[in-house]
């Protein structure tokens, strides 16, 4: 493994940097709206099935007693 110094691996770190392409505001907006979206249809699905699954096991406990 190359040893190199602070200054080079500085210099190393800013030449990638400025390789990276930055999204643009309205792909940012845009990403951040499908994920509150996706975020909220998922929080629904998972809060519809476990309050299915909870009264079925609240059926079957009932059964019993």
């Amino acid at each position: 493994m190359a040893k190199v110094n602070p200054g080079e691996f500085l210099r190393q770190v800013k030449t990638e940097t400025g390789k990276v392409v930055w999204p643009t505001q309205k792909e940012t907006i845009t990403t951040g709206i499908m994920v509150v979206i996706m975020a909220t249809i998922l929080g629904v699905f998972f809060f519809a099935t476990d309050s299915a699954f909870s009264a079925i096991v609240q059926a079957l406990l009932g059964l019993l007693s």
